[in-house]
C-alpha cells in the first residue's frame, strides 16, 4: 500500500518528457533516389556505418488501413541510423545520459513531389556536436 501511494505521489510529480521536438530540415533539389543515394555516401565518406536504414514510409503506407487510416503521410521516407565512435565518445563523457541520444538519424522524405533531408533538433551543449555533424553530412548531400 505505501509502495503504491508513493509510486503514484511520485508519477503524479515527475517532470512530463513528452515535449515535441523539432525537426531541422532541407530542401532536396532532385529526387526522392537521388537524395538518398546522396546522404549514404555523404555518411560513409566520413568513414561511418550505417546500421539500418529505417523504411517509414513503405511501413506507414502499409499499415495504414491496419489503423483505420486513409492518409498518406509521405510518398517516400526512409531514416539513416548510424553512430561516430570518435562524437559519441566526446558528448558521453560530457554526459553519459546523451546515450539516449544515440543512434544519430538523418531522414529522407518526399511529399507531394517535394523532397527534403533532416534530423531531430538535439539539446543545447555537448549535444550540439553532434547536431554540427549531421548539418554537415546533409549539406554535403545537398550540394551534390
Amino acid at each position: 500500500m505505501i509502495r503504491s501511494v508513493l509510486l503514484a505521489t511520485a508519477l503524479a510529480t515527475a517532470p512530463l518528457a513528452a515535449h515535441a521536438q523539432e525537426a531541422i530540415m532541407f530542401d532536396y533539389d532532385g529526387s526522392y533516389e537521388d537524395a538518398a543515394f546522396a546522404v549514404e555516401n555523404a555518411i560513409v565518406n566520413r568513414g561511418l556505418v550505417i546500421d539500418y536504414v529505417s523504411h517509414v514510409g513503405e511501413m506507414l503506407n502499409r499499415t495504414g488501413a491496419d489503423v483505420g487510416s486513409t492518409a498518406a503521410l509521405f510518398d517516400n521516407a526512409q531514416v539513416f541510423l548510424f553512430c561516430s565512435a570518435a562524437v559519441s565518445r566526446r558528448v558521453m563523457e560530457a554526459d553519459p545520459m546523451n546515450i539516449v541520444h544515440c543512434p544519430y538519424g538523418i531522414f529522407v522524405a518526399e511529399r507531394d513531389g517535394a523532397v527534403m533531408i533532416g534530423h531531430r533538433d538535439y539539446p543545447d551543449g555537448a549535444m550540439q556536436e553532434v547536431e554540427a555533424l549531421l548539418d554537415a553530412i546533409i549539406l554535403e548531400a545537398t550540394a551534390e
